[in-house]
């Protein structure tokens, strides 16, 4: 019996022990960095961080803890990782806070700010799960953009001020942007800003530039001329120069589960402020993706301010602020991979088409993928997964459980069907950016709510298609109300007609294609110069009534669509005006 009891005490010991070492623990920055090292301008915080980092991920601590501060960053002492991300630009990169394969891990920044210098990405979550980041500001002292002010024009050229915060030179008769440490930054595009209204120029085109760096010369210490043929502009606004690649996200979030991102502010990043792929339960409360307030520069991130690829679960945006990025405020889809070889009956070889979604894992074992046309997006049924090979980061070897649809061919779009996200996107306000406002693709229900939208093209769009950016959509239940529609759609037709629209790319068999269905718009406030307010085709089901519309003359009318509801070759629509 004393045996048995020995045996017994000593097996409580070892649990005692056990759930100890599982006790909720904190680590505080101050113990890795001292105040004073960080009044220092020279002081790169990287490699205490990532020390920190490493035994929190060591001890299982669930909370990691800054003091208020402003740190500095480089990629000198950042983690690498090669990354394939949707969207954006694969590639190795280096990161701050790499959370790969944590489990159960809070960040408390307490309004701490985070310069970052040179090509470094502040965070990567991958195959993580139930992680909270809070309170804290990501900048970079170099954006990857650059912002010119026009201070004269003429035929095939632009004269340009640019401040010390976007360094250049010009040689060989090149205009090349660069940092402090001569690293250079290049260019892709021209878009002009109205520096009084802080939005892009009403009714400005997008400039993209296939030759490189643009021919320019120095007419004085202050002024660079530029030439390119077309290139106008007006004297005081701004000529952004987009960033060439998608690089530098600020969040970019893989394969995890349950991250909770709050009271966030992104002033800027190289890419996308947050992309999330393959993700399940993702909330963001309280990010703003905004220029920072005491700055002078016109934009916030240099592409989506958020982005969601193959995600499931729930998607919550809760009092957001998305605004001035180069590009939407969001885009919720899936992936498209075209047919590429039918090996056999019950065989495929998939392709991944686009550049930005090589490496892109989404067919699994199990899962039930949906074979639809390719230019009319009309589905020809579903095959369940047997097997699964992947070839290389563009093809994967298929197997069915049975023989794939008949009127299946080369290059005709699959993808999967078992997982969208819920989303929910309320109280935020979206504004003053390039482009649209949310890009909506899930077949999960969907809610837009107490919105304020204020958007160059249309505020809400719904797109998809099998033969150019290969993004899957389609939804089933969009219930969009309480918002503010206030003056959208002042940029040009590429970016969407109407504050709600379809851009989705069906060139074929329009009178029988029904892609996009049950979308609800209610009780909501349009504020309009533009006459239209739906520009929709291949939709069953639109119902708008107790919406409540005003005429406005904040800007000049120039399109030749005067319907206010230009609806085509769709079924199921109910209009109370």
């Amino acid at each position: 019996m004393k045996k048995i009891i020995f045996v017994l005490i000593t097996l409580c010991c070892m649990l005692f022990n056990t759930s100890c070492e599982q006790i909720v623990k904190e680590v505080n920055m101050a113990d890795y960095i001292e105040a004073d090292s960080l009044k220092s301008s020279t002081f790169d915080a990287t490699l205490a961080i990532r020390d920190a980092l490493e035994y929190c991920k060591k001890n299982k601590v669930s909370k990691l803890v800054f003091p208020k501060a402003t740190y500095r960053v480089t990629p000198s002492y950042a983690s690498e990782k090669y990354v394939f991300v949707s969207n954006n630009d694969a590639g190795l990169k280096a990161f701050l806070f790499d959370l790969t394969g944590v489990d159960g891990l809070e960040i408390e920044g307490n309004d701490s700010e985070f310069i970052l210098e040179g090509f470094v990405c502040p965070f990567l979550l991958d195959n993580s799960k139930s992680v909270t980041i809070r309170n804290l500001k990501i900048d970079y002292k170099r954006p990857f953009h650059s912002e010119g002010v026009i201070v004269g024009s003429g035929k095939g050229y632009v004269d340009l001020t640019f401040s010390d915060e976007f360094p250049y030179e010009v040689r060989s008769e090149a205009l090349r942007f660069k940092d402090a440490n001569g690293t250079v930054y290049p260019y892709g595009s021209l878009l002009e800003f109205n520096t009084e209204k802080r939005e892009t120029e009403f009714k400005a085109f997008d400039r993209w530039l296939w030759k490189g760096a643009l021919q320019a010369e120095k007419l004085s210490d202050d002024v660079v001329r530029v030439y390119e043929e077309g290139v106008v502009g007006r004297n005081g606004n701004i000529i952004v120069f987009g960033a060439a690649n998608r690089l530098i996200p600020a969040f970019t979030i893989s394969d995890s589960e349950n991250v909770l991102l709050e009271n966030i502010n992104i002033y800027h990043c190289g890419g996308m402020g947050v992309i999330a792929q393959r993700t399940k339960d993702i909330e963001l409360n309280k990010v703003f993706v905004s220029p920072r307030p005491d700055g002078g520069r016109m934009i916030s991130a240099t592409a989506d301010a958020t982005h969601f690829v193959n995600c499931s679960g729930y998607l919550r945006m809760i009092d957001c602020l998305f605004e001035n990025q180069k590009d939407d405020a969001t885009n919720i889809h899936g992936i498209y991979a075209v047919i590429d070889k039918i090996v056999s009956p019950t065989e495929i070889i998939v392709r991944l088409k686009h550049r930005q979604q090589h490496g892109f894992d989404f067919i699994k074992k199990g899962m039930t993928l949906e074979f639809e046309d390719s230019r009319s997006l009309i589905s020809m049924g579903t095959r369940t997964v047997a097997d699964v090979r992947r070839l290389n980061k563009e093809t994967t070897l298929v197997t069915f459980t049975e023989a794939i649809p008949a009127e299946a061919k080369l290059k005709d779009p699959v993808a999967n069907v078992d997982f969208f996200p819920e989303v929910l996107i309320q109280g935020c306000t979206i504004q003053n950016n390039r482009a649209r406002g949310l890009l909506l693709g899930s077949r999960g229900k969907i809610v837009i709510d107490k919105n304020y939208f204020h958007t160059p093209g249309s505020a809400i769009l719904f797109e998809g298609d099998g033969y150019y950016w290969y993004e899957q959509s389609g939804v089933r239940d969009v219930t969009i109300t309480n918002n503010v529609f206030d003056n959208c759609n002042f940029g040009n037709d590429t970016w969407g007609i109407g504050c709600i629209g379809v851009g989705t790319r069906i060139d074929k068999d329009r009178e029988t294609s029904r892609y996009h269905r049950n979308i609800k718009v209610e009780n909501n406030t349009f504020k309009i110069f533009d006459p239209c307010i739906a520009y929709l085709y291949c939709v069953d089901g639109f119902t708008f009534k107790n919406n409540k519309v005003e005429m406005s003359d904040k800007y000049e009318y120039v399109r030749d669509e005067t319907r206010r509801f230009a609806i085509t070759t769709s079924d199921n629509i109910t209009i109370e005006e």
